[in-house]
């Protein structure tokens, strides 16, 4: 193997792609006004990186863990390990270069968020070894991979968002981690049973009635969790006030309800989701769908500047 054939693979082993989870560390400078302050940017800046190393070590060990069961995958055995094109010995090297980095970064933020580095890991690796053959269980800690994410960066930066975004944050990690299930199920539905317990045994207890009331559930519950954040919100941070564009009487509500507007593009961002999961069969990765769905991404992508345009611009 050439040189750029070990680069491209080992690229590929820990999932680059999927390093636009770990934006979810600046939802708390975002929607607590801090965006703009360049101590507490730097900190979170510094977190982000940490938990891209962190979250492709933990890519890394969950791939050496299910080597054998992803070679029953009808995708997953094209993945390096599983399809022999990296040593496992390779792999483990490239897991400890990994998590010697996020250590490395991780000291640049501050002790808590160190501590929650190993939080995450143990986790992490109890999953691999333990919890995710474990039905429900599995769907849990999945969600609680996205939660974690968030609360870093409440610990890089100090600042921490409203209850009504963490049940959003809750809820919407739960959906994710169904939609993944869900998904899983639909491209195995056809091998006998003993291959689908053998490529993931939880599979096997769950049926897509019931993973589709999950995802019914989490839906709604992150739609409602997030219209009551966006009602009842005040967001910090300096605006630029537009009661001179109103008349007297519409400034006093419409300046402090402004967040609402950001309901649309959410709407519609979870109703293409869905459309994804259950039309398209997509959803086993989260980012590889909002990545390659133009109409998604342009919804998150409008969400994003609304969100910013609002509370830094307008008094929402």
């Amino acid at each position: 193997m050439n040189n750029t054939s070990l680069v491209y693979k080992t690229l590929k082993l820990i999932r680059i792609r999927q390093w636009i989870k770990n934006l979810a560390v600046f939802a708390a400078i975002v929607f607590t006004g801090q965006l703009f302050n360049p101590d507490i940017f730097k900190n979170v800046v510094f977190a982000f990186f940490a938990f891209c190393m962190l979250s492709s070590t933990v890519y890394v060990i969950n791939d050496i863990f299910d080597i054998e069961k992803d070679r029953l995958h009808p995708f997953k055995r094209f993945r390096p390990l599983a399809n022999g094109d990296i040593s496992l010995s390779f792999a483990i090297v490239v897991a400890l270069v990994l998590f010697i980095a996020t250590v490395f970064l991780s000291l640049f933020v501050n002790e808590a968020f160190l501590l929650l580095v190993f939080t995450y890991l143990a986790l992490q690796i109890s999953y691999s070894a333990v919890l995710k053959h474990i039905e429900v269980l599995d769907i849990l800690v999945l969600a609680a991979g996205y939660i974690f994410r968030v609360y870093a960066g409440e610990l890089a930066s100090g600042y921490h968002i409203s209850v009504w975004l963490v049940l959003t944050t809750v809820s919407l990690s739960l959906f994710l981690a169904v939609g993944k299930r869900r998904n899983e199920l639909t491209l195995i539905s056809g091998f006998p049973q003993k291959h689908i317990e053998a490529t993931r045994h939880t599979l096997s207890h769950y049926s897509e009635r019931l993973l589709d009331v999950y995802a019914s559930i989490f839906v709604a519950s992150t739609f409602i969790f997030y219209t009551l954040f966006t009602f009842l919100e005040n967001p910090g941070g300096f605006k630029i006030s537009l009661s001179i564009l109103m008349p007297d009487f519409l400034p006093d509500y419409f300046q402090r309800k402004w967040l609402m507007i950001t309901i649309i593009p959410v709407v519609y961002g979870l109703m293409r989701y869905l459309q994804d999961i259950y039309e398209k069969h997509e959803g086993e990765s989260p980012e590889k769908v909002i990545l390659s769905d133009i109409p998604l991404l342009t919804a998150v992508f409008l969400w994003t500047i609304l969100v910013v345009v609002i509370i830094y611009f307008i008094k929402g």
